[in-house]
């Protein structure tokens, strides 16, 4: 997929306020919390409170978005949602967060392509306008809330993942700038190496699935780690190719924030040493669908994306799956 006249007019993001530092979650765990920030760089990450479900999350990000790119949501055609972890089976997310910003104009879908989802949202989000109309606008949110699926005994995941929901409002970008180019990959025959095996139609809810712990989330974290290695730099270096770029030429790195480890060693790999990586682990831990749009929000609101830099933004995880997308930054918003 390649065409312009798109790009992101605004940003957003939330995370809840309940922090949990790594150092309390050893202590919960039975382990040494030099583990945890050795093996994964995580010093803390956030938990929704009892009260909070995946769509309060993407409400207060969206709205956030909306501020900055000063729209309003009934000038929104398309509210577009990325999450695994919807508030229930039906309605989707996305209907939630359209009636609680009163975007009563949007056409609302899910999308669930877990942590690469943010980037094939943005994907669809920039083929609706393409044929919608010069005053089409389209929000798009990833948020997950995974701390409810987490199993503590298990100190493979439990110790990477968080809660919280990042935005963006995609519309008309002035020329010159906005998306260059996409890449999005799936890849089925490696789904089992993230997954929850219980709750859908295959293994329905049970006494008996909740026993056996089938609703947590589960990861094969080895397995993850060669796709990533083996699937993410040929196609940052394929991207680049067909937007007429080179990855030397990428001023920022957007990336889903799996594991502080991992994320080092991706940049060396794929040739992305001069960009600045765009880091938000530290503090949050790996949020999901939200990595990628928590980030670009954090790198924004700081003032380090500048009106023409290259921005490359990359989804990777559960299907398995990969997302990525290069645009170039318009203009500042405040």
């Amino acid at each position: 997929m390649r065409a312009r006249g798109t790009g992101i007019l605004g940003t957003g993001s939330y995370l809840p306020k309940h922090e949990v530092a790594s150092v309390e979650l050893a202590e919960r765990m039975g382990i040494d919390p030099s583990w945890i920030e050795r093996k994964t760089q995580i010093a803390s990450r956030r938990y929704a409170a009892p009260d909070e479900a995946t769509s309060d999350l993407a409400v207060k990000a969206a709205e956030r978005a909306l501020a900055q790119s000063g729209l309003s949501a009934d000038q929104l055609a398309y509210v577009i949602v990325s999450t695994s972890t919807g508030d229930s089976p039906q309605p989707p997310t996305s209907y939630l967060v359209q009636d609680a910003l009163g975007a009563t104009q949007a056409a609302c879908f899910d999308v669930n392509v877990v942590c690469s989802g943010f980037v094939y949202a943005l994907a669809l989000a920039h083929s609706l306008l393409a044929v919608g109309g010069e005053d089409h606008y389209a929000l798009v949110i990833g948020a997950d809330v995974y701390s409810r699926s987490l199993d503590f005994d298990d100190r493979r995941t439990a110790v990477l993942l968080g809660d919280g929901a990042g935005a963006a409002v995609v519309g008309p970008a002035p020329e010159g700038t906005g998306f260059l180019a996409f890449d999005l990959s799936s890849f089925g025959s490696a789904h089992g190496l993230i997954h929850v095996a219980a709750g859908g139609s295959r293994l329905p809810a049970s006494a008996e699935t909740v026993a056996a712990g089938g609703h947590f989330f589960r990861m094969d974290g080895r397995g993850v780690r060669d796709f990533v290695f083996e699937h993410v730099p040929p196609a940052m270096r394929g991207l680049a190719e067909r937007a007429g770029v080179g990855l030397d030429d990428v001023d920022h790195f957007v990336p889903h924030q799996p594991n502080g480890v991992l994320l080092s060693e991706l940049v060396q790999r794929c040739g992305l040493a001069g960009a600045h990586t765009c880091r938000t682990l530290e503090r949050y831990g790996n949020v999901g669908s939200a990595s990628v749009p928590v980030t670009l929000d954090d790198a924004n609101r700081e003032g380090r994306l500048r009106p023409g830099d290259l921005v490359l933004l990359a989804g990777f995880g559960g299907g398995m799956s990969l997302g990525a997308s290069l645009l170039r930054w318009g203009p500042a918003q405040q």
